[in-house]
C-alpha cells in the first residue's frame, strides 16, 4: 500500500508519494480554497505513479491554514463564556513582557473583544466541588445574546475545569439543544491544565479557527472519498 505525505503552505503545497520508491510533486496552493491545489495535486501524483488513491492506505497531512488564520485574524466571529469575575483575564494575561524596560509596548488585541466575553455566575473550587451551581438559564441567555450579534463559535472556560468539568459539559450540552449551528470548544476537552490564562486563550485559539477547519476538512474528506480513498487521513 502506498502513503502520501502533503503540505499545504501559503505559496506551495508540497506532496511526496512512499510507493515502491519516493516520488515528489509541487503544486501553487490556492489560498480561496486549498482543498483544489490538494486534490489536483494528490491527483498529479498518483497519475504520476500508476496508481489510484484506493491504494493509498494513508495520507499524513500538514498545514499552515490554522496558524496563518490566526496571525491574520481571518477566524470566526468568536465569543467566550467564563466564570464570573473573570472575562478579563484574557486580556491581563499573565503580565509577562517581552521587552521589559519598553514604557510604551503594545501587545495585541485579545482574539475576543471585551463586548463578547459574558461571565457566568458559576464556581467551582480547586477540588471540583461545586460552590455556585450553574444557571441553565442565565447560560441561555448569555448564549442569545452572542448569537444575536452573529458570533459563530463559542469558548467556554470555567475555573477549576480540569478538575471537574461538569459545568462546561452542561453548557455544550445546553448549546447542542437549543443552538445546533453554533461551534463549542471546551477548555477541558482543548487543555484541562490548571491557570485559567493558558487555558482560555488557547480554548479561544482552537475555536477561532473550528469553523475554518470544520468546513475545509468536510469538504476534504467528501472529495477524498468520492475518489475512492479508504485509508487513514492524519492531520497536522
Amino acid at each position: 500500500m502506498a502513503r502520501i505525505g502533503l503540505d499545504i503552505g501559503g505559496t506551495f503545497t508540497d506532496f511526496v508519494l512512499h510507493h515502491e520508491r519516493i516520488s515528489l510533486y509541487k503544486c501553487l496552493t490556492t489560498p480561496q480554497d486549498p482543498s483544489v491545489a490538494a486534490l489536483e495535486g494528490l491527483g498529479e501524483l498518483i497519475r504520476q505513479a500508476g496508481i489510484t488513491l484506493g491504494d493509498v492506505s494513508e495520507i499524513v497531512h500538514g498545514t499552515t491554514l490554522v496558524t496563518n488564520a490566526i496571525i491574520e485574524r481571518r477566524g470566526a466571529r468568536l465569543g467566550l463564556l467564563t466564570t464570573q469575575g473573570f472575562r478579563d483575564s484574557l486580556e491581563m494575561g499573565t503580565e509577562q513582557r517581552y521587552d521589559i524596560y519598553d514604557l510604551f509596548l503594545g501587545f495585541p488585541d485579545p482574539l475576543v473583544p471585551r463586548r463578547h466575553r459574558l461571565e457566568v455566575g458559576e464556581r467551582m473550587d480547586r477540588d471540583g466541588r461545586v460552590i455556585a451551581r450553574l444557571d441553565p438559564n442565565e447560560v441561555r441567555a448569555a448564549v442569545r445574546r452572542l448569537v444575536d450579534d452573529g458570533i459563530e463559535t463559542v469558548a467556554v472556560c470555567f475555573l477549576h475545569s480540569y478538575a471537574n468539568p461538569a459545568h462546561e459539559q452542561a453548557v455544550r450540552a445546553l448549546i447542542a439543544q437549543e443552538f445546533p449551528n453554533l461551534f463549542v470548544s471546551l477548555s477541558s476537552d482543548v487543555v484541562a491544565e490548571l491557570r485559567e490564562y493558558p487555558r482560555a486563550v488557547t480554548t479561544c485559539a482552537n475555536a477561532y479557527v473550528q469553523p475554518l477547519m470544520d468546513r475545509y476538512l468536510a469538504n476534504f474528506e467528501h472529495e477524498l472519498s468520492a475518489r475512492g480513498f479508504r485509508g487513514a487521513l492524519r492531520l497536522m
